[in-house]
């Protein structure tokens, strides 16, 4: 069974820093590309940051380009969100994102966590 387990959320002022964690666990063949997502409330989710898992390259929402950094440790199969100059338009569920490989033969199926909530407010 995979699990997605994301840490790190919580309260913080304007233009403070909060970095998510995104642990992959459990029976898999390989993590592809892994991301973060949101969810304000009354909106829908949007993308916030992709990282692929060869190159590691990256693609960003234009409202956190600059300021938001994703990175991945293949080695602990984890990926990290470092959220820095936080905003109140920030405020939302964060969920990390995860294109597994159950086996080799088998194309990737995106996992999704439970999500770990960011509000920020002075």
């Amino acid at each position: 069974q995979v699990q997605l387990v994301e840490s790190g959320g919580g309260l913080v002022q304007p233009g403070g820093s909060l970095r998510l964690s995104c642990v992959v666990s459990g029976t898999f063949f390989s993590v592809s590309t892994t991301g973060w997502y949101r969810q304000a409330p009354g909106k829908e989710r949007e993308l916030v940051a992709l990282i692929t898992s060869i190159g590691h390259n990256t693609n960003y929402a234009d409202s956190v380009k600059g300021r938001f950094t994703i990175s991945r440790d293949n080695a602990k199969n984890t990926v990290y969100l470092q959220m820095n100059s936080l905003k109140p338009e920030d405020t939302a569920v964060y969920y990390c994102n995860a294109a597994l490989q159950r086996s080799s033969r088998l194309p990737p199926v995106d996992y999704w966590g439970q999500g770990t909530q960011v509000t920020v407010s002075s």
